[in-house]
């Protein structure tokens, strides 16, 4: 897949290694990326450079979380080893690979926004899932106020999508949904806005990464 060009670049100090704190300007628009990364994979590259390019932004996080509370402890690669894989799959590209929830010691998204917005004032978030999150997203921790704190962007992934359509967010929110054309602005959009890209559908998933590496089928 070629690379989408963000909407500009700005060059900057990285952050040091123990924070990962990232550094932005007022006025940038970043797309905000959580999970596991156990490990990272193409359909994450693939979320986020699509996110740079229909969404207009300047950059994509990735947020490693500590641990997923909807995800068993059993099978998770230790952070730096999920840091450093993601720094690999990541190199190029407009992405910073960062363990901020870890640094905030936040263990949810809606408490990580509120920490995020009020650490960076002027910039401009939009919370990037797939698919499949949006259809569990009711079960987790304050989940409408995820909704109400950063516009949302939510993209394909196999079987997902119909699916998708229907889940309790999707309809307590079908109000604020836009369409896919008009999603270059989100990130300046007040939020509650969220829209959903149907196509196209990456097949890789972590969960597949694990099986063929425990399988010994590289």
């Amino acid at each position: 897949m070629r690379h989408l060009t963000p909407r500009r670049r700005h060059i900057r100090s990285a952050p040091t290694q123990a924070s990962r704190r990232p550094i932005a300007e007022r006025g940038q628009r970043i797309g905000l990326l959580g999970g596991s990364f156990n490990p990272a994979h193409d359909g994450h590259v693939e979320i986020s450079q699509l996110a740079l390019g229909l969404l207009d932004l300047d950059e994509v996080w990735w947020l490693v979380a500590p641990q997923n509370p909807l995800k068993p402890e059993a099978g998770m690669a230790g952070m730096a080893e999920r840091l450093a894989a993601a720094d690999k799959i990541a190199a190029g590209t407009p992405i910073k690979v960062t363990c901020i929830e870890a640094d905030l010691d936040t263990r949810y998204t809606a408490d990580t926004l509120e920490r995020l917005k009020s650490l960076y004032p002027g910039v401009h978030f939009v919370w990037l899932m797939g698919a499949d999150n949006l259809v569990q997203i009711h079960h987790w921790v304050r989940w409408s106020s995820i909704f109400h704190a950063v516009p949302v962007a939510i993209f394909a992934r196999p079987t997902y999508s119909l699916r998708a359509e229907k889940a309790k967010a999707a309809r307590r929110f079908a109000r604020y949904r836009i369409k896919p054309l008009r999603a270059a602005g989100l990130a300046t959009k007040r939020p509650p806005v969220w829209v959903l890209f149907k196509k196209p559908h990456n097949p890789m998933s972590a969960t597949k990464l694990r099986r063929r590496k425990a399988s010994g089928d590289t």
